[in-house]
């Protein structure tokens, strides 16, 4: 798969948090996957089918309150998979 297939999205979180958010989106069979670019900073990426965008939109925008996640712009680099 390429990555065009995939709409991606970055965050920052508590560090306390990343694997809670890892847990949600897990429990949403396939919505969507997290991906963590930086421990320390609580950086995260987000990314998930472009036919499920208006579904993760839904569920990030409840993680905002309930855990703290910030929506920031894509970092100038990217670790490879």
């Amino acid at each position: 798969m390429t990555s065009e297939i995939f709409s991606k999205r970055y965050f920052i979180l508590p560090r306390a948090e990343i694997g809670h958010l890892r847990f949600i989106l897990e429990s949403y069979d396939g919505l969507a996957f997290a991906r963590t670019l930086d421990k320390q900073k609580g950086l995260v990426e987000i990314a998930c089918s472009a036919s499920r965008v208006c579904e993760l939109e839904a569920l990030l925008q409840s993680l905002v309150a309930e855990i703290g996640l910030q929506k920031v712009d894509a970092p100038e680099t990217i670790p490879p998979l």
